[in-house]
């Protein structure tokens, strides 16, 4: 499911939504970037932020093994399937704080908000403390 395909479904379902990218880099690391739906995500801007090289979105099978979603299914929530913190999380900082935020409960049927406080408290329960960032912001030090 496609950021289009929810927006057109959704309906009146509140708080900011996302789009969850599952990526790899050059050394096989699993990156799971979680973005204000209305942001665009620059992989060779990310890739410099995150300094590793070569970022590219991992196949199905490895998304199914390490978060134990699918496709169209990705969510940050999955971290909860991740207990050997395999996935590292890159938030954006328009997903934090106290507002509202929505996200698929592992399917892509549902959605559960939650705050963005509450995300950043689960993802530290699950021991994945993110790496946030400022998708909006065009400086490359955020």
């Amino acid at each position: 499911m496609t950021v289009e395909d929810n927006q057109a479904q959704r309906g009146a379902v509140p708080g900011r939504h996302s789009k969850n990218l599952f990526l790899k880099d050059k050394k096989k690391q699993l990156w799971l970037v979680v973005a204000d739906e209305d942001c665009p995500v620059d992989l060779k801007r990310l890739r410099r932020q995150l300094g590793v090289s070569n970022l590219s979105f991992a196949k199905a099978d490895a998304l199914l093994d390490a978060l134990g979603v699918l496709p169209g299914s990705v969510t940050p929530f999955a971290v909860i399937n991740d207990p050997d913190q395999q996935v590292r999380v890159v938030l954006d900082k328009n997903l934090t704080g106290p507002g509202s935020v929505s996200f698929h409960p592992l399917v892509n049927t549902m959605t559960t908000t939650i705050t963005g406080d509450d995300l950043l408290i689960f993802l530290r329960a699950t021991s994945h403390e993110p790496l946030v960032i400022d998708f909006a912001n065009d400086d490359e030090n955020t």
